[in-house]
């Protein structure tokens, strides 16, 4: 269990002042001129050093992303944006972050612009987030006031200017090349890559995208030692997380653990357990809800990290943890998914735009127990035409939540069409 002198986010909970005042007393912004002082290549090498993988998601070595950005500028400016569009379902750790402790989140564009040779940075945030938008703000404008901001920011000799970016509201501009085409003013539709931001991005120029929670942490990390963060949790696998609980837990709640806590641990210190007690549980989707269920037979070793999670086929993803009980309709918790997978497709490529309504449709069957069984080896045949087969992950993300209620829950959804068959109602979800 992660010892409250090794949290980054101490204001996670909004108990204490989120001002610029508040931040400094609690060790924001505290030698941030010296940390810019030791060159951009020191500071890269830190952060490679301290084992960081991308907390949006993807689980991309951080460190190894920043060095990706050109050395020297050949004339075109240099950008960091920070994805800030939290629109995967039961998501919600970004939020706090921008909610209740702003401040980790600005020093660290600061200091990852520095170190990627750029001068601006914008931050996008998701159309529905309007408060933490606006806290963000205030914190922004204080910045700017206490000159942290602006020319010479923070006394480091770097000018240094951030704004704010309101999306309008769509999953997919969650993907980076779909947030920058949004950022530029277009319909927020996936880039072929090559080419890739750090070369060709925003304006055609380098640019590197992060999630908050990767740049959010960057300044403790570089105040306390790249040794530091990596002694926690498993290697490969390392530093903290901020976890979001929801669904069937006694207490939902997001909060700061080390990594490769076993999930078990996680749900009984600090949400009290399933609803039920253990024997209740019946699925735990891992990391939000693209990546595909764990049944419960395989929660009680699960361990929260990228490696221990992708051997399970599944991933940590977001690390946004969806827990389901005994009295969860499975296929119909699944459907749903589907449904906002299909809803969400921005129709640029045909196995997606086509895929996602033909999964959902007949998903809905399955739910009824209307299919023949023979649709459920089509409807894995389908997941597998439409992953991979896509300019970005939302194919793959609108597939795997189905892969996993196949290969863990057939059995449920055969008994479902069995029982439809026979007239044996109680079986059958309600309608």
């Amino acid at each position: 269990m992660l010892a409250d002198k090794d949290r980054i986010f101490t204001n996670l909970y909004g108990m204490f002042d989120r001002s610029l005042a508040g931040a400094r007393s609690r060790g924001c912004w505290d030698g941030t001129a010296g940390i810019i002082g030791r060159g951009r290549d020191k500071i890269i090498e830190e952060m490679k050093a301290s084992g960081l993988r991308g907390r949006g998601g993807a689980g991309f070595p951080t460190g190894l992303k920043w060095s990706f950005m050109p050395k020297q500028s050949d004339g075109r400016p240099h950008y960091l944006v920070v994805n800030a569009d939290e629109s995967e379902p039961g998501t919600c750790k970004d939020r706090e972050i921008m909610r209740h402790d702003p401040h980790t989140l600005i020093e660290g564009c600061l200091i990852a612009s520095f170190a990627m040779g750029a001068n601006a940075a914008y931050i996008y945030l998701r159309g529905e987030y309007i408060r933490e938008r606006e806290a963000l703000q205030i914190a922004v404008d204080e910045a700017y006031d206490a000159g942290l901001l602006g020319r010479n920011a923070a006394g480091s000799g770097w000018d240094f200017d951030l704004y704010l970016h309101h999306g309008a509201g769509a999953y997919i501009c969650g993907e980076e090349t779909a947030l920058i085409e949004s950022l530029e003013g277009r319909k927020g539709m996936p880039r072929l890559k090559p080419p890739f931001p750090a070369n060709t991005g925003l304006y055609g120029a380098p640019t590197t995208v992060n999630n908050v929670e990767s740049i959010a942490v960057a300044p403790t990390i570089l105040r306390r030692g790249a040794a530091w963060f990596s002694s926690m949790g498993r290697p490969n696998n390392v530093g903290t997380k901020v976890f979001a609980i929801s669904g069937h837990v006694n207490r939902p709640c997001v909060v700061e653990e080390a990594m490769s806590i076993p999930l078990r641990e996680l749900l009984e210190k600090h949400c009290g357990g399933v609803r039920g007690g253990w024997q209740n549980l019946k699925a735990v989707i891992p990391g939000g809800s693209s990546v595909p269920l764990l049944p419960a037979a395989v929660c009680g070793e699960a361990i929260m990290d990228f490696d221990w999670l992708r051997e399970q086929r599944s991933g940590l993803g977001t690390a946004a943890v969806i827990v389901m009980d005994q009295s969860t309709d499975i296929i119909k918790a699944i459907w749903r998914l589907s449904k906002f997978y299909k809803h969400e497709s921005c129709g640029q490529c045909t196995p997606c735009r086509e895929g996602t309504g033909w999964m959902m449709r007949v998903m809905e069957r399955l739910v009824t127990g209307e299919a023949d069984p023979a649709e459920i080896d089509m409807l894995l045949d389908v997941t597998k035409q439409v992953e991979g087969h896509t300019i970005c992950a939302l194919g793959d993300a609108a597939a795997w939540p189905i892969q996993g209620l196949i290969r863990h829950c057939r059995g449920e959804i055969e008994d479902r069409i069995k029982a439809k068959r026979t007239g044996r109602v109680s079986a059958v979800a309600a309608e």
